[in-house]
């Protein structure tokens, strides 16, 4: 990394520490109930003295704040991933029906009751379904090569269709009313139902994801200069895509269960990250993973007070900005490539 790249992305990384620092005491501030900043310092730094204050910070805002940091980290991160993986600009968990087939995966194992650890491997098992049969349409000639745009978008929006109506189709046969606010929390996306014992396994499978996908940084860097370009310097495309498609899967659908569907943060942070740092994977990764974290923690702050006291799902807000942004970078694409079907 040249000396000016490398001061560009410290200075990045800089900004959105500062971001996320602030996005996340605001939004440990502000909600039905307006906290003084002093009060919240007081509870973060166990000075303050127990009451109703302490309780709203450290039980209920602070564990929001911190899942929100969590999905947004994963869900950038996953979404740089596959857009390197793919070659294609378009491509993110929500886009691609991965966040769908989770959704649908986890809701099926909610109307069946099986239980909590079984909702996760539903998830799984739905998100690398979807991933699986959408990069089966959009693909040509059987190769592992890059996908054409309106291929990929195509694939993507008949297997989000598909699942949806499967949904909805569980949702008219249960009789149950629990099932009704679930399917709607999966369907939506939010990050109310977030408690201190939902964060260790997010966590915990985004630090491991971050960890294995920079030790990957060069190969997907490599992924970028053709699949011809990789082979010849001695990289399995193959394999390589197959093993980082499952890896992307799995902490989507680890996200997915504690938030339901959330789009188009994967879509807009890698880009943004891009822009800001190049598309280089060791800088862009961790870039990408800081701006998902402060976006989501800004747009969930904003779920939480534009409409107070009535909470808008952070997947609404999300879905209001990340569309404008798909259909620009959609046309934008279509200029440089053309739309192949």
């Amino acid at each position: 990394m040249r000396a000016g790249s490398g001061s560009r992305c410290t200075l990045v990384t800089v900004v959105l520490v500062a971001v996320l620092v602030a996005g996340g005491l605001a939004g440990l501030a502000l909600g039905s109930a307006r906290i003084p900043l002093g009060d919240v310092v007081a509870a973060l730094t166990g000075r303050a003295q127990p009451g109703p204050f302490a309780t709203i910070v450290l039980d209920v805002r602070l564990p929001r704040v911190l899942l929100a940091a969590v999905v947004g980290a994963g869900l950038a991160l996953v979404g740089a991933v596959l857009q390197a993986l793919v070659r294609n600009p378009l491509a993110d968990p929500y886009l691609l029906g991965i966040s769908s087939g989770a959704s649908t995966g986890a809701v099926l194992v909610i109307v069946l009751g099986i239980g909590a650890v079984s909702m996760q491997l539903g998830a799984f098992a739905g998100a690398l379904l979807a991933l699986v049969v959408v990069y089966a349409m959009a693909r040509r000639g059987g190769t592992l090569t890059s996908l054409p745009t309106g291929r990929l978008v195509l694939a993507g929006v008949a297997v989000q269709y598909v699942l949806s109506a499967l949904t909805s189709l569980v949702l008219v046969t249960s009789s149950e009313n629990e099932h009704l606010r679930a399917i709607l929390f999966w369907t939506l996306g939010g990050l109310g139902q977030a408690r201190w014992g939902t964060l260790l396994l997010p966590a915990v499978v985004l630090g491991a994801g971050l960890v294995l996908l920079l030790a990957l940084a060069r190969p997907l860097d490599l992924l970028l200069a053709g699949d011809e370009g990789a082979t010849v310097l001695g990289l399995d495309t193959g394999r390589f895509r197959a093993a980082a498609f499952v890896l992307a899967s799995l902490v989507t659908a680890v996200l997915v269960t504690v938030s339901g569907a959330i789009g188009f943060v994967g879509l807009m942070v890698p880009h943004a990250a891009r822009m800001a740092v190049g598309a280089g994977h060791r800088a862009l990764l961790p870039v990408a993973a800081l701006g998902g974290a402060a976006f989501l923690v800004l747009a969930d702050l904003a779920a939480r007070t534009v409409a107070a006291p009535q909470e808008i799902p952070v997947g609404v807000l999300t879905a209001l900005t990340g569309g404008p942004f798909f259909l620009w970078l959609l046309r934008r694409t279509q200029r440089t490539e053309g739309v192949s079907a």
